[in-house]
């Protein structure tokens, strides 16, 4: 279901808040300390939060609360598929890579398609942290929210776990590969 900012029915609404507690219910080890209720109650006061919650459902992200042990009353919802979410495959890193792509342009960018569900690449501190609660991207890579120095230079970062380590690489930022997604967060 392709949804709109101003198109969210209530019971997709209801659809999508069981799918993410039955997630957060079967993966407590991401969020040791935080409660289902608390995590809804705050949902409820931000609504427009689930449309983009729902995004990351829909591109295979399979968003859930993950704790970093410096909470400040918020909970904030990170991309915890096993692999980088299949629907946000084969995109370069961001606007002004796609922009000077002449030839086989990628659909889209990772950080304009991020931008436009309402999330933000998740950086190199938050791909490490979750890494220590599952082995993540162990056949794909993710795109990371780059600095803007090696930007700057053309680059951008990618993540992934091999031999039971996490690896960052760099690529040009124009690059695009059917294995390389990104990972995406919101704060809520």
């Amino acid at each position: 279901m392709k949804t709109s900012k101003k198109e969210f029915p209530k019971e997709h609404q209801q659809t999508l808040l069981a799918t993410l507690r039955e997630r957060f219910e079967n993966n407590t080890h991401r969020h040791k300390k935080t409660k289902w209720d608390d995590v809804q109650k705050k949902l409820t006061q931000h609504p427009e939060k689930l449309w983009t919650l729902q995004q990351m459902e829909e591109s295979g992200g399979e968003p859930d609360i993950v704790s970093f042990g410096k909470e400040d009353g918020g909970f904030i919802f990170i991309d915890c598929s096993a692999e980088s979410p299949a629907g946000r495959r084969s995109l370069c890193y961001d606007e002004e890579a796609l922009d000077a792509r002449k030839l086989n342009k990628p659909k889209g960018s990772a950080v304009g398609m991020a931008k436009g569900m309402g999330a933000n690449l998740i950086s190199e501190e938050q791909y490490r942290h979750l890494q220590t609660l599952e082995n993540f991207d162990t056949k794909t890579s993710s795109w990371i929210d780059t600095p803007l120095k090696v930007r700057k230079l053309g680059g951008a970062l990618f993540c992934d776990r091999r031999f039971d380590t996490v690896f960052v690489y760099h690529n040009g930022a124009e690059s695009y590969y059917a294995g390389r997604a990104f990972r995406c967060w919101i704060s809520i």
